[in-house]
């Protein structure tokens, strides 16, 4: 009786082992659907699907450059604060398949209304599921952030002509600022010519470019530079006609 007891304890253990793990083949659209749901959590700051789709050592790389473990990543996910609300939602969805591994590339549209003021943004995220110890977790996560242009607005063209000259880098590299018809353009000596776009005064911008062209202003309010920024860096090209 002893054995017969043993083994049926062994069948009754292997049984509920084999219900809780998963399969080894999953789909695509299982691989959304959980995506989903753990995007459906963030406003409200659930962790629990974060927590159950996540690997121990599963390694997030986010938008802003950090790098997250799965602590940190868990810790990060809290609720919007009151008088905000938003989603995410997963769209353009590729994924590649094979034996034990699934990567999965989408992208995020997220909206979200603060006070009654709407804004939206788009990401995209490729994660890396593993199937391990009987179930499908990620493994790795990156985010990045696809590039907007800001607002533009609308000056006086006659304002424009303040910016007008040939700014120089070096001996023999120079930038021209043209105005015409109520525009401001500018133009590396043998390079095309690049509009500049207002986002506030002396503040400029190219279209699908990131980074800003600023000018700066001698003590008596004359423009003396150019300053092309880019991450935070600054390039200064001086005025010299």
């Amino acid at each position: 009786m002893r054995v017969v007891a043993q083994c049926l304890i062994f069948v009754i253990a292997f049984s509920v082992t084999a219900i809780s793990a998963e399969p080894k083949r999953i789909t695509q659209d299982e691989l959304v659907r959980r995506t989903q749901e753990m995007f459906d959590a963030v406003a409200p700051g659930n962790a629990e699907p974060w927590q159950k789709h996540w690997a121990e050592d599963g390694m997030f790389f986010d938008e802003k450059g950090r790098n997250l473990d799965k602590k940190a990543l868990i810790a990060d996910i809290t609720p919007l604060p009151n008088g905000y609300t938003g989603n995410i939602k997963v769209t353009n969805v590729k994924s590649r398949i094979i034996d034990d591994t699934a990567i999965l590339s989408y992208d995020m549209d997220e909206t979200m209304t603060i006070f009654g003021q709407h804004l939206s943004a788009r990401f995209h995220a490729t994660d890396t599921w593993l199937h391990r110890d009987g179930r499908w977790q990620i493994v790795a996560g990156q985010v990045f952030r696809y590039y907007e242009d800001p607002a533009s607005i609308k000056l006086d063209p006659k304002s424009l002509d303040r910016y007008v000259g040939i700014y120089e880098l070096a001996p023999k590299v120079t930038m021209t600022i043209t105005s015409e018809g109520g525009q401001l353009f500018s133009q590396r000596e043998g390079g095309p010519k690049d509009l500049l776009l207002a986002e506030a005064p002396g503040v400029f911008f190219r279209k699908a470019i990131e980074g800003r062209r600023l000018f700066s202003y001698a003590s008596d309010g004359a423009v003396e530079a150019l300053i092309d920024r880019r991450n935070n860096q600054d390039i200064i090209w001086k005025k010299i006609k």
